[in-house]
């Protein structure tokens, strides 16, 4: 498996054993500190999208292992606002860094800047398509949590339409023999596309409507925020902001190794109430987001 000048712009681009070496890299990492492991490394982070975990912890894993970041966290203070088209963005980029991260509102985008680009592209997210490193340190989340990732019940619950970190999520637990649970609201249901490769896959799935029935029988409750960014119609965002709220309350029938995780940020859809109880664990999934992004950069750069 040669990750060397590779990029990384959907989880679909890896294999299941792909996956499980970035997961191990990232645990190794995470045990022995390499302060000097991208000593002389510059990543470049393109962030046309507001973020605050995937930049930061991109920058903090970056720094851990000795490298430096250029680039910029608002699309208005770059050329784009002159008009400068993205793949004239990253043809200049390029040639200031070693790796780009980057992060932007259109769906393709990433995809895009990895083909015009000499060296690797990391997808940070686009539009409401993909989430790739997002995904991978849910994995490695799920991994800690569980003892386990493969044939484990996991909800995914919420904005499952446009959230690009659930796309991701169930791709990559079809790899592991996971039966999933989609629950939303109709208008925010699973995309199709999502829906056919998981069937031509073979993955066991259903769909709710219902997250109360369904909290006895996971493992893991993935809630997702129902994301007012992606509506055009205000109206519909109103009908459905409030549609799933998971309070202490709502988990009195869990099995006693349920974790609840969310990728953040959270709004009203996990009660703080839900914070003191064993199966919080979105803050610890947060932090993998260092080892993880660790991984991921030092194997694009050979390291």
């Amino acid at each position: 498996m040669n990750f060397r000048g590779r990029d990384i712009i959907s989880i679909n681009d890896l294999s299941k054993q792909e996956i499980i070496r970035i997961i191990e890299v990232a645990r190794r990492l995470e045990k022995k500190h390499n302060p000097h492991l991208l000593d002389g490394k510059i990543l470049a982070t393109l962030f046309f999208e507001p973020s605050t975990r995937t930049r930061l912890s991109f920058e903090a894993a970056m720094a851990s292992l000795g490298g430096k970041t250029i680039g910029f966290a608002d699309k208005d203070v770059s050329s784009i606002k002159k008009g400068e088209s993205l793949a004239d963005t990253i043809k200049v980029v390029e040639s200031y860094a070693d790796v780009i991260v980057i992060r932007h509102f259109l769906d393709g985008s990433a995809r895009l800047a990895a083909d015009v680009s000499k060296i690797p592209v990391i997808n940070g997210g686009d539009g409401s398509n993909q989430h790739p490193t997002q995904t991978l340190l849910d994995l490695y989340t799920i991994k800690k949590a569980q003892g386990v990732i493969s044939n484990l019940n996991v909800a995914l619950v919420g904005d499952l339409r446009y959230g690009r970190t659930v796309h991701s999520l169930a791709c990559a637990l079809a790899l592991f023999d996971c039966n999933l649970f989609f629950i939303s609201p109709p208008s925010l249901k699973m995309p199709s596309y999502i829906i056919d490769h998981l069937k031509a896959m073979g993955v066991t799935f259903s769909e709710h409507a219902n997250l109360e029935e369904i909290i006895p029988k996971a493992d893991v409750v993935y809630a997702t925020r129902i994301q007012r960014e992606r509506f055009a119609d205000m109206v519909e965002y109103e009908k459905v902001k409030n549609s799933y709220i998971l309070k202490k309350s709502t988990l009195q029938k869990a099995r006693k190794n349920l974790k609840v995780m969310h990728p953040l940020p959270r709004v009203d859809e996990v009660s703080i109430s839900v914070d003191s109880t064993p199966y919080a664990y979105y803050f610890q999934q947060s932090s993998h987001g260092i080892p993880v992004r660790q991984a991921v950069l030092s194997l694009v750069l050979g390291k």
